[in-house]
């Protein structure tokens, strides 16, 4: 095996680990003064990564003896989560310095970088073995950002349920991984697959349902979603804003990958597990979000609901709805940012966060900017059109569709109507209710300038980049078929 040609390949990993070691070094001898220094590095150095996958490491092929998978459909789902972790870093600075100067240390953007590790190695797997490593990557440093805050007992509460119950998902994927390779003497996906195609044999089918329970918690998809609200609730809000956006990209990705390329032949038995799962979170999501007071937990039940409408697009199991996920990802990593940047003005005048749903009444009068960069991302997470959310849940119902899953489709868009309910509440408390809470002024430009990108990606503007994600989408997606 030619060592330097996989690495190669593996590019943008070598960027990451590299750069987060240097960084670790300027954080342990520059101290918490060279936090902010780190965050712009940190940030530097995932541009560069992301530049990194230009040449082999998005159409290399297998490295390392097919552990690892440089492809197209890795290059996408990498894109977003490197975007994800950068607009992550930039909010982080000035929540922290609000609301407790003394947490805000450089060993924050550091976590991130691994964790983005992590995550580039799951969407890149090629094996089960490092399907696993990256998984655990990706937690390890995801349990240290929950709790974060240490004088936070929320913070804390939220690490501790998360390491626990995520303790718990990594044993049954370990246990599915170890049924699979017991019962198909591989863990090379390609291996798999053909023993999948051999015949029916109940001990990998055993092994498939363990796998994807495993899966479907990292991505908090129903019934093993209940780590989400309590975690996005009691994270900081930069850490809350990461674990909605780029790890759940990079979960999701990984599901599709085993989907697809390990289990393709047993499709009809995975397709069933998928599609309980996406009609119990599109249900569930929508439902449970209608009673949330607290907005942080509002828009984690809003996440569970948007994983059932990707998972749609997954259930049709060809490469239109893979594109489908895709460019579902896209769109939804941007609403979701858009979001939290939100949530993150929502603060008072000493710093302190607001974190209430009532507290958005008249927000129309008295920031008017920020009411409207709201209004267009919950319009947006509804599907209302013309915005950019809208082509979203229509690029899943459609690609449902053409793969003969007519009635999945017809119930996905049914339910949005259920889920628009609480995004619609919130526009309705920002413009006909009377002022009662007055928030601080804002006071970062760089949080600002992102809100409005992400509220101009999403607004009509964005169809004009249909023909290049959507063609983009496309050529990833066949990169697994």
């Amino acid at each position: 095996m030619d060592y330097l040609a996989s690495l190669r390949m593996a590019l943008p990993e070598d960027v990451l680990s590299l750069g987060a070691l240097a960084l670790m070094m300027v954080a342990a001898w520059g101290g918490q003064r060279s936090s902010r220094a780190v965050s712009w590095c940190a940030v530097a150095v995932l541009v560069g990564a992301g530049i990194a996958l230009i040449g082999p490491a998005s159409s290399g092929g297998v490295a390392f003896d097919g552990l690892y998978r440089a492809d197209g459909f890795g290059a996408f789902a990498k894109v977003l989560i490197y975007a994800a972790a950068g607009v992550s870093i930039i909010m982080a600075p000035g929540f922290f310095q609000r609301t407790s100067g003394d947490d805000l240390r450089p060993e924050y953007p550091v976590l991130i970088l691994l964790s983005a590790v992590g995550m580039g190695i799951m969407v890149s797997a090629g094996d089960l073995l490092s399907l696993y490593v990256g998984l655990e990557l990706q937690n390890l440093a995801a349990y240290v950002l929950a709790s974060f805050m240490r004088r936070d007992t929320r913070s804390a509460e939220a690490g501790l349920k998360y390491f626990v119950l995520s303790s718990l998902a990594s044993g049954i994927l370990l246990y599915g991984i170890s049924l699979v390779y017991g019962f198909s003497g591989t863990t090379l996906f390609d291996d798999i697959a053909a023993q999948y195609a051999a015949g029916n044999s109940l001990g990998l089918m055993f092994g498939l349902v363990f796998v994807f329970v495993g899966l479907a918690f990292k991505v908090s998809a129903v019934p093993f979603h209940m780590w989400t609200p309590d975690v996005y609730e009691g994270a900081p809000t930069p850490v809350t804003a990461f674990f909605s956006s780029a790890p759940k990209v990079a979960a999701m990705a990984l599901l599709v990958r085993v989907a697809v390329e390990a289990m393709g032949p047993a499709g009809g038995e995975w397709r069933q597990v998928v599609i309980f799962a996406s009609l119990a979170s599109i249900i569930f999501g929508a439902v449970a979000a209608i009673g949330q007071r607290n907005i942080k937990r509002m828009l984690a039940y809003s996440s569970i609901n948007n994983v059932g409408f990707v998972l749609i697009g997954l259930a049709a199991g060809t490469p239109e709805g893979v594109a489908s996920v895709l460019m579902y990802l896209a769109i939804y990593v941007a609403m979701t940012l858009g979001s939290f940047l939100v949530v993150l003005r929502m603060h008072d005048e000493e710093g302190r966060p607001i974190e209430t749903i009532a507290s958005l009444t008249g927000l129309s009068r008295t920031r008017p900017g920020m009411a409207f960069a709201m209004a267009v991302f919950m319009f947006s997470l509804a599907g209302v059109p013309p915005l950019f959310g809208f082509y979203a849940k229509f690029a899943v119902f459609h690609a449902a569709v053409a793969a003969g899953l007519f009635p999945l489709a017809v119930f996905g868009i049914a339910a949005s109507v259920i889920s628009a309910f609480y995004y619609l509440r919130i526009v309705k408390t920002m413009y006909f209710d009377e002022p009662t809470v007055v928030y601080g002024r804002p006071q970062s430009a760089v949080e600002g300038g992102l809100m409005a990108l992400a509220a101009l990606f999403v607004s009509p503007l964005g169809y004009l980049l249909i023909p290049a994600i959507g063609g983009w989408s496309m050529i990833a997606a066949r990169a697994l078929f």
